[in-house]
C-alpha cells in the first residue's frame, strides 16, 4: 500500500472511531460525574464501612442514569482530605459532587468553591427542604445561602452510668431533667469510697462549661466567626455552674480511666460512640463492667435540654459544567430515604432526614447489633435532639478561638478571678483574635 492509499485509510478509520465516540457520548457513555471523599468515619470511631452506602448510593444512581458513571478515589484518610481537595480545587479539577468537613466549609464556601444550591431546590418539585431536620440544614447555610447538604448528623448525649447511679440510690433521670437535679445528683455520688481522705468517685467527667451554656440558651461565637458572646448571662452561668461541679472534687482530676473503670456517673457522649460501643465487640472493650444509657443534656435556667449537633455536610462544585446531574446525585446521597438508612445499617450517625431518623425501622436496626437488655434510643428523643441542637460553629478559626475561651476560663478558675469582669475582658481579647 503507497503512502496516499495508508493516509486515505487511516483517515477513514479515524472518521470511524470519531463517529463511534459521537454516537456513544450522545449515549451519554463518556459522562463521567467526579466523586470528592474520604475514608474511614467522619466522628472518630471505627468504621470498616464506610465506602458501602456510597457504593449503594452510586449503583442506584447510575440505573436512574443510563451512560453517566459515578468516580471517586478510595483510601484517602480523613486527616488528608482537606488537602487533598485543597490539591484538587487549585488545579482546576474539583470534583463535580464532595464531602466538606466542618473545619472547611465556611472557607470553602466564602472561595466560591461550592455552588449556591438556593435554585435547585426552590425549583425542583421532588425536593422538599422540611424533610430535613433543620438544624441538620442550617448547617450547610452560610449567608442565608444554603451551600452544602446534611449527609450524616451526630448529636452530643449524656452518658449514664445506670449501675453507680442504682448504687447511690438514684434512678436515670428523665429527658427534662435540669442543672439542678445533676448538682444534687453530683454532690451525694462524689466521694471518698476506700476512707484514704481523697474523693475517688465522682458525678461527672468531660462536662464543662461550653456544654453547660449550649444547654443554658448561650452561643459562644457568631455564624462567621467575627463576633466573641462568652460574656453573656448565659455563658456567665455556665461558666459559675461548671466551677461548682468541679468543686465537689476536691482539687482530683477526673479521668478517662475513672470513668471507664465504673467510678464516674456521667459524661458527654457522641451518638457515634454510643452506636459503637452498645455493639459487640466494643462494648465488651470499653464498657462491659457496668450498665449505661445515654439521655439529654440538663437543661439550665434559661435554656432547654440541648447540645452540640455536628453534620457531615455534600456539595457541588461552583465549577462543574455538571450541575444537574451533580444535584441528582447530592439528592440521592442525601435525600433518598432508601440510601439515608443504609447510614443506621453501615455506619455511626444518624440520618439528616426526619422519616428515615424518627422510624421504627431505626429502631429495630439498631436493635440487631445489641443485647436483648440494652434499650434502644427512642427515634422521637432522637430527632428532638437533632432538631433542636446547637449547631457546630463552622468557621475556619473555630478551633484555636474555643481553645482561647477555655484557657481563659482556666485561668478564672485557678487563679479565682471574678467571673463577669474576667469574662468581660476576655471576650475582648478574643474578638482581637477573630479580626485579625
Amino acid at each position: 500500500m503507497n503512502g496516499r492509499k495508508w493516509q486515505a485509510a487511516a483517515c477513514v478509520a479515524l472518521a470511524a472511531w470519531l463517529l463511534l465516540a459521537v454516537i456513544l457520548g450522545s449515549r451519554g457513555g463518556d459522562t463521567v460525574l467526579e466523586f470528592g471523599m474520604f475514608a474511614g468515619s467522619n466522628w472518630g470511631v471505627a468504621n470498616a464501612d464506610s465506602c458501602v452506602i456510597i457504593d449503594k448510593a452510586i449503583e442506584k444512581f447510575e440505573k436512574a442514569h443510563p451512560g453517566v458513571r459515578i468516580h471517586y478515589y478510595s483510601g484517602i484518610p480523613k486527616e488528608d482530605y482537606s488537602e487533598w481537595l485543597a490539591r484538587k480545587i487549585l488545579n482546576g479539577e474539583t470534583p463535580d459532587v464532595f464531602m466538606a468537613l466542618s473545619k472547611d466549609f465556611a472557607k470553602l464556601a466564602s472561595l466560591g468553591a461550592l455552588a449556591n444550591l438556593d435554585s435547585w431546590m426552590g425549583q425542583d418539585a421532588d425536593f422538599d427542604e422540611d424533610a430535613f431536620f433543620q438544624t441538620a440544614l442550617a448547617s450547610g447555610r452560610r449567608n442565608d445561602r444554603q451551600y452544602a447538604l446534611p449527609y450524616e448528623t451526630v448529636p452530643t448525649l449524656m452518658f449514664v452510668n445506670k449501675t453507680l447511679l442504682n448504687q447511690e440510690g438514684f434512678g436515670v433521670p428523665e429527658n427534662d431533667w435540669d442543672w439542678e437535679q445533676l448538682m444534687r445528683i453530683c454532690k451525694r455520688i462524689t466521694k471518698d469510697t476506700d476512707g484514704d481522705g481523697r474523693v475517688d468517685q465522682f458525678g461527672v467527667y468531660n462536662y464543662g462549661w461550653v456544654e453547660a451554656a449550649y444547654s443554658n440558651g448561650g452561643r459562644l461565637f457568631d455564624e462567621n466567626g467575627t463576633q466573641c458572646y462568652i460574656h453573656s448571662e448565659q455563658a456567665a452561668q455556665a461558666v459559675r455552674y461548671a466551677n461548682e461541679l468541679s468543686d465537689l472534687n476536691q482539687g482530683q482530676k477526673v479521668t478517662q480511666e475513672d470513668f471507664d473503670g465504673g467510678r464516674v456517673a456521667f459524661m458527654p457522649l457522641s451518638f457515634a460512640e454510643y452506636r459503637t460501643y452498645k455493639t459487640y465487640p466494643y462494648k465488651i472493650k470499653k464498657y462491659s463492667a457496668f450498665q449505661w444509657d445515654c439521655i439529654t443534656f440538663p437543661a439550665g435556667p434559661q435554656g432547654d435540654n440541648i447540645s452540640q449537633v455536628d453534620s457531615l455536610l455534600i456539595g457541588i462544585s461552583s465549577r462543574s459544567h455538571k450541575k444537574r446531574l451533580a444535584w441528582e446525585f447530592l439528592k440521592t446521597l442525601t435525600y433518598d430515604e432508601e440510601i439515608q438508612m443504609e447510614i443506621f445499617r453501615h455506619s455511626q450517625g444518624a440520618s439528616a432526614l426526619r422519616a428515615v431518623t424518627g422510624s421504627k425501622r431505626m429502631e429495630e436496626i439498631l436493635r440487631r447489633d445489641m443485647e436483648a437488655s440494652d434499650r434502644v434510643i427512642d427515634g422521637t428523643i432522637l430527632s428532638e435532639v437533632i432538631e433542636n441542637g446547637m449547631d457546630m460553629p463552622r468557621f475556619a478559626r473555630y478551633s484555636d478561638a474555643l481553645a482561647l475561651a477555655e484557657s481563659e476560663v482556666l485561668k478564672i478558675y485557678e487563679e479565682e478571678k471574678n467571673v463577669d469582669s474576667s469574662l468581660k475582658i476576655a471576650q475582648r481579647a478574643i474578638n482581637h483574635f477573630l479580626v485579625q
